[in-house]
Formats: structure tokens, C-alpha cells, sequence
């Protein structure tokens, strides 16, 4: 090209959303994890080896995951590899790993920051580890994924079986004795507590667990069985057993449950409840509840 002359080159494209995501919020965990070093020395070693030595969220989640699952005879640096692969070459896994991320910094008042969330929060590795479980599934290597369900319970306590599926901005809250059956369906933006059971009713085979609908609120101790539809955005009251379909925007509570509001014109609320986690607003409006 002779002297003087201009280049012309095009603009470079506009990183995906996945990648523009995850490249804004990595800066922030890194200075999340500085900030806690310096206030706790004791701390640094494990930040460091964890958050601040790794270029990438993905490869952060990775070495976590492998160093929590591993055991004496599946090897950390076998699952480091076996998460990292999948995390870096499946753009969804990553923007459901920084929606479930910011789930929990949003919606968890107990979240103090991402980092904490991400270092932390056994509910958020648990789900991230199954996302992983159920992409081996989808590939035909059941016996990995199965190892890997079972290295997810005995170390989280949360049982997902790996063919389930589940959206993104996903809040396991607590997640201890959440299970999860093989062909539940778990929408977007849905929030789940402890002690949760998305089940079968026997041993029916086939389609036999619940689809849970987008922004779907689900309470501590609550129980759906069957191959039941809970409807986008409907609110699952604490310690409840469902066994029929929950309409949207709809709130069941109670053993066996009832909707609110009765079956013919149930009380119907405006707001997302699994992104606002309002638990019991519906006690007032449901007096039969009150004692």
C-alpha cells in the first residue's frame, strides 16, 4: 500500500449479547473479589486462586465446579476440562450462567454481591453443573451426565435429573432438598426454594413431571406431582402439594391445593412473582389460610 494511504476497514461486529454480558460483568467480579481480599487476608489465597488468576467467568465457574464435585476417583482437572469445553463452545450456557448470576444479586436481598453469588451460592453451582449434566445428556453420554447428577447431590443436596430442562435467570433460593424428575420443564425467570419437588405420581413411565411456566414462583416445602402445568408467572404457596394445572397469574396454597380466590374466578395479580419473590401477599385475600 503506498505511503500516506489510509486503511479502510470495516467496523468490527458487535460482540453478542452473551459475550457483551459476560464482558461487563467479569471486571466487576474480579473487583468484587479484590475488595474482599484486602478486607479479609485470610481469604486472598482462595480468591485468587478461584476468581482473580482466571481471564474469564467461564473458566472461573469451571475450576470452581471441578474443585467442589471432584472426588478420589473423578478427578478435578477430568471435570475442569469437561465444564470448560462445554461452557466455551455453547453461547447459550454462558447467558444462562450471567442470567442466573444476576437472579441472584437481584432477587436475594442476602446476596451481597456477584462474586458471592458465584463463590458461594450452592443453589447457582448446582444449576450451572446440571446445565452441563444435561448438555452430556443431549449428546448421548447418559453415563457421564448420571455421574455427574450424582456428584451434584451428594455435594449440593439438590437431585436434578440430568434430562430435565430449565430456562435462564433461574434462582435456586437456598436450593437444599430441591429434586427436580427427568422430563420437568422449568421456564425463564422462575425462582425455587428449599425443599421444592417437581415429581412423578408412581411409576408411570413417559411424560410424567411438572412444566413449570416463565416467571413462576415456587415456596419452600412445596410439592407438584405429575405431568401438571403451572402456568406463567402463577405463585406456588409454601408447603403446598399440587396435583392439577395452576392457571397463570394465579396463586395455589394448601394440602391439597386450592387457588385463591376460588376455581371459577381465582384472585389474579399483575406482578412476575418469581422475579419480585412476594411470598404472602395472598394470605389476607385467602381467609380460609388464617388461623
Amino acid at each position: 500500500m503506498p505511503a500516506g494511504e489510509l486503511r479502510h476497514t470495516s467496523p468490527p461486529p458487535p460482540l453478542p449479547d452473551t459475550e457483551e454480558e459476560e464482558g461487563s460483568l467479569w471486571p466487576q467480579i474480579k473487583a468484587e473479589a479484590r475488595r474482599d481480599a484486602e478486607a479479609e487476608p485470610s481469604l486472598a489465597s482462595f480468591l485468587y486462586a478461584t476468581i482473580l488468576s482466571h481471564s474469564s467467568l467461564q473458566r472461573s465457574l469451571s475450576f470452581h465446579l471441578g474443585n467442589k464435585l471432584c472426588s478420589s476417583t473423578l478427578l478435578s482437572t477430568l471435570l475442569y476440562d469437561l465444564f470448560l469445553n462445554a461452557f466455551s463452545t455453547d453461547a447459550d450456557l454462558r447467558a444462562a450462567t450471567v442470567a442466573d448470576l444476576r437472579a441472584a444479586r437481584h432477587r436475594d436481598p442476602a446476596c451481597v454481591s456477584f462474586s458471592h453469588c458465584l463463590l458461594n451460592y450452592k443453589g447457582f453451582l448446582a444449576c450451572q453443573a446440571h446445565r452441563v449434566a444435561h448438555k452430556l445428556w443431549t449428546q448421548s453420554r447418559k453415563p457421564l451426565a448420571l455421574a455427574l447428577q450424582s456428584r451434584i447431590s451428594d455435594v449440593f443436596a439438590v437431585d436434578i435429573h440430568p434430562a430435565a430442562k430449565i430456562g435462564k435467570g433461574i434462582l435456586f433460593d437456598h436450593a437444599t432438598g430441591v429434586v427436580v424428575g427427568e422430563t420437568a420443564v422449568i421456564g425463564n425467570n422462575v425462582s425455587i426454594l428449599h425443599h421444592v419437588t417437581l415429581g412423578g405420581t408412581g411409576n408411570t413411565v413417559g411424560d410424567r413431571h411438572p412444566k413449570i411456566g416463565d416467571g413462576v414462583l415456587i415456596g419452600a416445602g412445596a410439592t407438584i406431582l405429575g405431568n401438571v402445568k403451572i402456568g406463567d408467572g402463577a405463585k406456588i404457596g409454601a408447603g403446598s402439594l399440587v396435583l392439577i394445572n395452576v392457571p397463570p397469574r394465579t396463586t395455589a396454597v394448601g394440602n391439597p391445593a386450592r387457588l385463591v380466590g376460588g376455581k371459577e374466578q381465582p384472585t389474579r395479580h399483575e406482578e412476575v412473582p418469581g422475579e419480585s419473590m412476594d411470598h404472602t401477599s395472598f394470605i389476607s385475600e385467602w381467609s380460609d389460610y388464617i388461623i
